[in-house]
């Protein structure tokens, strides 16, 4: 069952950076958790503690949270107030749905005079005669009760019949407590019986006293190597047949009637906890070992595996004479976690453990070949040269290995050609001259040469001689 220890009390306070000296708010609901222990030594400066829904039956080790404001505590197995006089600064205390019976517990609150709401519904003492105003009368600090206001009225009636309510409840312990006192030796009678009947028919029943004493119970060792060497369709029908059984016994648990009491809900607890774990160990046995990847196949031919399934690309390079991979790899995994290996017919890429292998269409060069990551991408690019020359369809398509001299020689011959053809005939020279068109141009420019004067007439009719206009020249 659950324990308060450090490590859950560490993983229950992540909100304080997982410092448990100094928290101040601690949840640790639906735990299993049978006993308070360690709380008031770790976490003296607790505020607020969540413990509801265990199966807690003692209120214990928190007398020194002195600065503890709201405990909750509902939903355990608690029978009884006590031990909460050291919490000085509580406030809220929620007891919601235990067994509390002594109902004349609660004077030990008197002490936390700042006590202001107190919850007991859900309680075999919520239903005594006179129970909230013996309750009111007891705690004159309480401001609310099961959720409900104290109005001043309500106090001054429960203080007036408080002797009367007082002697009722005391009344109503006695017969509580006499009935718990059979509850609980019926409880051990049927136990004992069930544990006897077990022990005669010598199986394991759902619901027997082994519950309460070795509940991790498994098989001998020597029935468990015997399973381990059993045939698989042999442990199949076992299998099936234990959960026949264990669905048999588990119908009969929960048709089998029994009284609301902290025993029967610690039996249902465990009996849960039992068939959980014949659960897992069930699981456990179906879950086969899977066999190793094979790569290579028995005649010695590489296999295309792409375990990780990543997205690839493939293309040959003709221009380089090589073979490109392109593979896509997760982008922010550490490069330490991949490993290349190039084959001269295949490729193999280790993603964190998983084989990513490729047969490759040409034979390449291992020493040769390289890889990198992207920058941007992530991906992984493997470059792998082929080996010898480019294979192509016909052999007279081999001489572009030695174009690279020859190429040039015959372009220079076909332009030597070219210009031989373009000459003009030797026998037709009647062209003009150009370099001498140019030369008179620049000896005769139109600028230079001077128009012919034109002068006029004395004859002319239209002639017109002014005196007094100076001649032009």
């Amino acid at each position: 069952m659950g324990r308060i220890t450090e490590d859950l009390i560490r993983r229950n306070a992540e909100h304080n950076d997982c410092i448990i000296f100094s928290l101040e708010e601690l949840s640790l609901h639906q735990q299993e958790i049978e006993r308070l222990e360690h709380i008031d030594k770790w976490c003296r400066d607790l505020k607020i503690l969540y413990l509801q829904n265990n199966l807690i039956g003692k209120i214990e080790n928190v007398s020194k949270l002195k600065k503890l404001e709201y405990l909750n505590l509902a939903l355990n197995n608690i029978e009884k107030i006590e031990n909460l006089e050291g919490c000085e600064g509580l406030t809220k205390l929620d007891l919601t749905v235990n067994f509390i019976g002594e109902l004349s517990s609660v004077k030990t609150l008197q002490h936390n005079i700042h006590l202001k709401e107190l919850f007991l519904m859900g309680n075999p003492c919520a239903d005594f005669d006179g129970y909230r105003q013996f309750v009111v009368a007891t705690l004159q600090q309480l401001k609310w009760l099961d959720g409900r206001e104290i109005e001043r009225s309500e106090r001054i009636q429960a203080l007036q019949d408080f002797p009367v309510v007082e002697q009722q409840i005391r009344e109503q312990e006695k017969a509580y407590c006499l009935k718990r006192a059979k509850d609980k030796e019926e409880t051990q009678r049927k136990l004992q019986e069930e544990e006897n009947e077990g022990e005669k028919e010598g199986r394991h029943t759902g619901f027997d006293g082994r519950w309460y004493t070795d509940i991790g119970a498994t098989l001998p060792s020597s029935e468990e190597s015997k399973d381990d060497v059993q045939a698989p369709e042999i442990q199949e029908g076992e299998c099936k047949k234990k959960k026949l059984d264990n669905g048999e016994d588990d119908l009969e648990f929960w048709n089998k009637p029994s009284l609301y009491t902290p025993e029967s809900r610690l039996e249902t607890l465990r009996h849960m906890e039992k068939q959980r774990k014949d659960q897992e160990k069930l699981s456990e046995k179906k879950k086969k070992v899977k066999p190793p990847r094979v790569l290579i196949s028995e005649n010695g031919r590489a296999l295309n595996v792409n375990e990780p399934k990543l997205d690839f690309s493939l293309r040959d390079d003709e221009k380089r004479n090589q073979i490109v991979l392109d593979l896509a790899v997760y982008r922010y995994m550490d490069t330490s976690l991949i490993d290349v290996d190039v084959q001269p017919t295949y490729v193999r890429v280790m993603v964190k453990g998983k084989p990513f292998q490729l047969v490759l269409p040409a034979e390449v060069k291992p020493d040769s070949s390289s890889a990198r990551r992207a920058q941007t991408t992530g991906h992984l690019v493997v470059y792998m040269p082929k080996v010898g020359e480019v294979i192509t369809g016909c052999q007279g398509m081999s001489k572009p290995v030695k174009s690279t001299a020859d190429s040039s020689r015959e372009q220079t011959d076909k332009r030597s050609q070219q210009m031989e053809r373009l000459e003009v005939d030797p026998s037709k020279r009647a062209f003009p001259d150009v370099a001498n068109i140019v030369q008179e141009k620049r000896h005769t420019p139109r600028r230079v040469q001077a128009e012919p004067k034109i002068m006029p007439s004395e004859e002319d009719p239209d002639f017109e001689d002014n005196p007094e206009v100076p001649p032009l020249i």
